[in-house]
């Protein structure tokens, strides 16, 4: 990892605080808080640390190099005032909370300047959806932005406002399916030209790259009938599993009249359900995990490190 110089390996030990670390260690920690660090660190090996420690790279795993300039929606809170407070403070009223909300709203509608006229008539309706879009985002951003307080000098910002909550997730707007923007077929994607992926796009957050590298499989499908005062309604049920071979994984399922339809639907449903999986060393699970279902018993044990050859030679599966 880059924690250790060849000196700092030989010596198998990490490198000794220097006087300023330490006298920043002692600002922000009690003195049993850094016996404790000195301690954690003493108890590691730093020759494991170098060979088999690893940072995390898939898609669910923390953000461990964190620069602190950015908030992170819904993860960070929004930092606490600790100025002085207007002893004279109050909540405004109707008529203030409405104009503070109109000067909050003309900021928002600044940020997002009007687009220009189009150059054909095609155009017109991707332009009006843009804009609709765009005034979307300027009334969200006033409702996050505008005053709710009024002090001996005016509003108090909302930044001064005490407010438990995290900031809110980064707010997009795409298209329905029943509001589509008409895009011509030079522009689709020749993986996706039916569009069937634009809503698993917006639901996950997933690129179409991200989507089509997952590996999804159909492990069930068979015919279930539904009895109704109309009588027997027959269908498809089909069961799928979906991973990003990267510690994502995913379970779906679809009924539907058509074979083909139904599976895409089971597929798709598995990548949306996908869930980041601990693993350890990005490789293997922590343990052994057992469960039952019905008269169906799984177990999954942590593999070791080195091929699967060692383990079975019946494991040696791709």
């Amino acid at each position: 990892m880059g924690l250790l110089t060849p000196q700092e390996k030989a010596r198998e030990n990490f490198q000794d605080y220097s006087s300023e670390e330490m006298a920043a260690l002692q600002k922000k920690y009690t003195p049993a808080q850094i016996k404790a660090i000195k301690a954690g660190e003493a108890a590691i090996d730093p020759e494991d640390l170098d060979t088999r420690g690893v940072i995390r790279t898939d898609i669910g795993s923390l953000p461990y190099l964190d620069d602190f300039s950015q908030l992170r929606p819904v993860l960070d809170r929004a930092p606490v005032y600790e100025g002085p407070i207007d002893p004279n403070a109050r909540l405004m009223t109707g008529r203030e909370l409405e104009q503070a909300w109109e000067r909050a709203y003309e900021q928002a509608l600044k940020e997002n300047p009007p687009l220009p006229l189009p150059a054909s008539e095609d155009e017109l309706y991707d332009l009006d959806y843009q804009k609709a879009a765009n005034s979307r985002l300027a009334i969200m951003k006033a409702d996050d932005r505008a005053e709710m307080f009024m002090g001996t000098n005016g509003p108090i910002p909302i930044e001064h406002t005490p407010n438990f909550l995290a900031p809110g997730l980064p707010r997009t707007f795409l298209e329905d399916e029943e509001d589509k923007v008409q895009v011509k077929k030079e522009d689709a994607d020749p993986r996706d030209p039916d569009g069937q992926y634009n809503r698993l796009i917006k639901q996950t957050g997933l690129t179409l790259d991200q989507i089509m590298d997952c590996k999804a499989k159909i492990l069930v499908r068979h015919r279930v009938v539904n009895q109704t005062r109309l009588g027997k309604i027959a269908s498809i049920y089909c069961l799928a599993v979906a991973g990003n071979e990267n510690g994502r994984l995913g379970i779906g399922e679809a009924k539907g009249q058509e074979i083909e339809e139904t599976s895409s639907n089971a597929r798709i449903a598995a990548i949306r359900n996908m869930q980041p999986i601990p693993r350890y060393e990005e490789r293997t699970i922590f343990g052994e995990v057992e469960g039952k279902v019905s008269a169906a018993e799984v177990k999954l044990m942590s593999r070791p490190p080195g091929k699967l050859e060692s383990l079975h030679p019946l494991l040696n599966i791709t």
